[in-house]
């Protein structure tokens, strides 16, 4: 087994069941967190953070705060958008303007160029 994801690969997003059936056997005393690591290949680390988790959230995981991925995409990908999603895509764009100026970030023309500015 491969330690890692592979080179370009993006990070594995894991639901809650998902993190259940890996933490299982250790919190049924039936294995131990070092023989789940290496028959899964998941960190020693983060099934203890799972386990941890698990434990402070009254038994149950939480789902992830962050959605992953570029949220303009959906709208890029589309050929023609309706009223309702040309105001959502340029409402995104002017929140996302509004973190970088936050931040101190100068975004000049197209979004090509991006200069810091402190």
């Amino acid at each position: 087994m491969t330690k890692g994801r592979p080179k370009g690969g993006t990070n594995k997003y894991w639901t809650p069941k998902e993190k259940y059936e890996v933490i299982k056997p250790i919190l049924n005393f039936e294995k131990s967190s070092s023989q789940v690591t290496k028959e899964t290949g998941i960190s020693n680390g983060m099934i203890c953070n799972w386990i941890k988790s698990y434990r402070e959230n009254g038994n149950k995981f939480v789902e992830n705060k962050y959605k992953r991925g570029n949220p303009l995409a959906k709208y890029s990908s589309k050929k023609f958008l309706s009223k309702e999603e040309q105001l959502e895509y340029e409402n995104m764009k002017l929140r996302i303007e509004n973190e970088r100026l936050k931040k101190g970030y100068l975004v000049e023309g197209d979004g090509t160029v991006v200069i810091f500015k402190k």
